[in-house]
């Protein structure tokens, strides 16, 4: 704001630089969907390990091929993930475990069998400060002990209330624990729980059942398995594949199979890859159980899965198929081999990648291991993948000494026949990086004065965007110009445009593009004559 003076001297005036720094997003934040043990439902949640993931959502476990999904994935390079668990209610039986200690409605934080093995003991002895802090008597107040016993893991809350306080028990509960929760449509005590005996030596309070409460009534069951319309969900609800719209941000999707060696039901793809184009990700689709030979695959059964699937068109460019299965020594089994889906493993290796090289590179090559596999379903000839790779679809060898690899980095629609710009998955993955950091960016600019002050500021601030990326070598040529260019200026944005309240941004970049065929030629010297 222009300073008024009102007396003689020197005034000081700041004005602004006019740059907004434009920050790249992230690259391999992976969602997953699908069923485990435990952990919250419907809600997208963030993880950045295995242990993590295992603290909310249980073990690895044979009956759900998720958990190993997500081992893959961070076995093999994976730093975030997005776990968002599906549950389809059952048939018969309740989907949460409930108890009652002592005059307190309780049921298990999430759904599942996992909840029966809940414990709960009442305590008396509370703190008459606490209680006097919030205008109670300590009549009021009781305390709370919850213990999984199938893991050991106990939470204890103290000085509790059924009153209206800050300390009022079902706030605490739904805030603090991952284990309890107040009983969903019961109504608030009207009394305090009376306490749990003491335990009889030598038991402990955990084993005296006068000491503590469990669950004997109302035992909860498991998720019936998944079926297309759990996956897809309600968007107005958000459940389902749309429980991910409560996440800020994804760049990969990955659908394991909801039982080993069943594979998804045809549609669970087609659901999904749309989605995926909303958000600026990349679906990762695994191969059918019934795919063995490369050259029946190549013939009729790639044509089929595409079309039951709907993974073809434009947005077909979102979405990566990988082949074959992979085997891996399940810990379950004793260290014994079985097959399972390739995506996490994917996964995995493009978060690794992005890491090393960057997101313009593609996940394949030597470089591009698989980590965790013992081998790989099917053992393809360099001819069985010259029947697939001009299709589209990305294999997995096994070479000496560099053990099992991606060979193969084209989206689903990198077929030679399609000729599409974004055949390549670096290709479109780098589009959509850029295509997100500047969304998210330049979002400044919005109310802004529509004229050449605002374009030259839009021009600075992107270019230095692209430039960066220049200089990290994502982009073809050797100069800025040869390799991208932003344009906004009169010529982009007319007095009509202005006048709509538009401001049209281009911008143009020169992609690398992986050197997918190495051709080599040999010619033998002859002597030569001399004239």
């Amino acid at each position: 704001m222009p300073v008024t003076p009102t007396y003689p001297g020197v005034y000081i005036q700041e004005l602004p630089s006019g740059v907004h720094t434009i920050t790249g997003v992230a690259t391999s934040i992976t969602a997953f969907l699908g069923r485990a043990s435990r952990g919250p439902t419907n809600e997208a949640t963030t993880i950045t390990s295995q242990a993590d993931f295992e603290r909310n959502f249980g073990p690895l476990d044979r009956k759900y091929p998720m958990t190993y999904a997500v081992k893959d994935f961070f076995q093999n390079g994976g730093s975030q993930g997005v776990i968002v668990r599906l549950y389809k209610a059952p048939g018969a039986g309740a989907a949460f475990a409930t108890l009652t200690a002592n005059g307190l409605p309780l049921q298990a934080a999430s759904e599942g069998t996992w909840g029966n093995a809940l414990k709960v003991r009442i305590t008396s002895d509370v703190s008459p400060d606490v209680a006097t802090r919030f205008g109670l008597t300590t009549a009021d107040l009781f305390n709370l002990a919850v213990q999984d016993s199938k893991t050991g893991v106990v939470e204890v809350y103290l000085n509790l209330t059924v009153k209206d306080s800050p300390n009022r028990f079902d706030q605490v509960l739904k805030n603090n624990s991952s284990l309890i929760a107040f009983q969903s449509g019961a109504s608030m005590p009207a009394a305090v729980p009376t306490p749990h005996s003491p335990p009889t030596p030598p038991a402990t309070i955990w084993t005296d059942p006068a000491s503590f409460t469990g669950v004997t009534t109302g035992a909860a069951v498991d998720s019936d398995a998944l079926d297309i319309a759990t996956y897809k969900g309600d968007p107005a609800a958000k459940t389902g594949q749309y429980a991910l719209d409560n996440a800020d941000l994804f760049n990969l999707l990955c659908i394991p199979e909801d039982a080993l060696g069943v594979g998804l039901p045809d549609g669970v793809y087609g659901n999904a890859l749309p989605y995926c184009v909303t958000r600026r990700a990349m679906l990762l689709v695994d191969p059918p159980v019934a795919w063995k030979v490369p050259g029946t695959i190549a013939k009729t059964q790639l044509s089929a899965f595409v079309t039951a699937n709907s993974l073809n068109g434009d947005i077909a460019r979102n979405a990566a198929l990988y082949f074959p299965r992979v085997d891996e020594f399940d810990p379950n089994l004793n260290g014994q081999p079985d097959s399972f889906v390739p995506c996490g493993i994917i996964a995995g290796v493009m978060a690794r990648t992005d890491t090393q090289r960057g997101v313009w590179k593609a996940p394949a090559g030597i470089d591009a291991s698989l980590s965790g596999t013992s081998e790989l379903v099917v053992t393809m000839t360099d001819n069985e993948n010259g029947l697939l790779n001009p299709l589209g679809v990305n294999c997995l060898r096994n070479f000496p000494i560099y053990g099992s690899v991606v060979w193969g980095a084209r989206t689903m629609r990198g077929a030679d026949v399609a000729a599409d710009e974004y055949k390549y998955v670096p290709v479109r993955r780098t589009a959509l990086y850029i295509e997100e950091s500047l969304y998210r960016g330049t979002k400044w600019v919005v109310f802004e004065p529509n004229d050449e002050p605002l374009w030259a500021q839009i021009r600075l601030n992107v270019g230095a965007f692209m430039h960066d990326l220049f200089r990290k070598g994502a982009f073809q040529g050797k100069t800025p110009q040869e390799a991208y260019f932003v344009k906004c200026d009169k010529e982009t944005t007319t007095q009509n445009d202005i006048n709509l309240g538009i401001v049209n941004i281009v911008v143009g970049f020169a992609p690398l593009k992986p050197a997918e065929f190495v051709i080599i030629t040999i010619q033998q010297i002859a002597g030569q004559i001399e004239t």
